[in-house]
């Protein structure tokens, strides 16, 4: 449970003026010694301003990429549309010697609204099969494959087991 500065504060005090002994009076009012003497620390060296509630996250993300280099990733992607996180994670480490990760850059893309879905080719799927069987297990599986070969366009494989 979180106490308001005040209440911390007449807390201190009646830990102070009870005739009990110090881990007496706490265990009564129901506050552990380890949070009593830590606001009691911080009220002997801030005095009352040092009980307020601090924030609970770190002030600064110890491995948060810098502004300027964050900058030069999305300079990068706005120069080069057409590279996947990926790839302008791995063209980033290679030309500034800055390591950044796939995730950071894609996150980073995100949030600059940066990110386009991919470009899909839509297939429509035929009613039947144009090579027809003649006989059971004769043909296990088909499909096929499309990849993107950079610099050249969609690489379309099909395949017939």
């Amino acid at each position: 449970m979180r106490y308001p500065a005040t209440e911390k504060l007449e807390i201190i005090r009646l830990v102070e003026q009870s005739h009990l002994p110090v881990r007496r009076t706490l265990t009564k009012i129901g506050i552990p010694p380890t949070t009593f003497y830590r606001w009691y620390d911080r009220f002997v060296e801030h005095g009352p301003e040092g009980l307020e509630d601090r924030p609970s996250r770190p002030s600064r993300v110890w491995n948060r990429i810098p502004e300027a280099v964050r900058a030069q990733i999305v300079a990068l992607a706005l120069e080069e549309p057409e590279l996947s996180p990926r790839e302008l994670a791995v063209r980033f480490t290679d030309m500034e010697k800055y390591f950044v990760s796939e995730a950071s850059v894609y996150r980073l893309l995100k949030s600059h609204d940066l990110i386009t879905s991919p470009a899909y080719v839509v297939i429509k799927a035929a009613d039947e099969f144009k090579d027809k069987t003649t006989a059971p297990n004769q043909m296990w599986q088909t499909g096929f494959t499309y990849l993107k070969v950079i610099g050249w366009g969609w690489f379309n494989r099909k395949r017939c087991i």
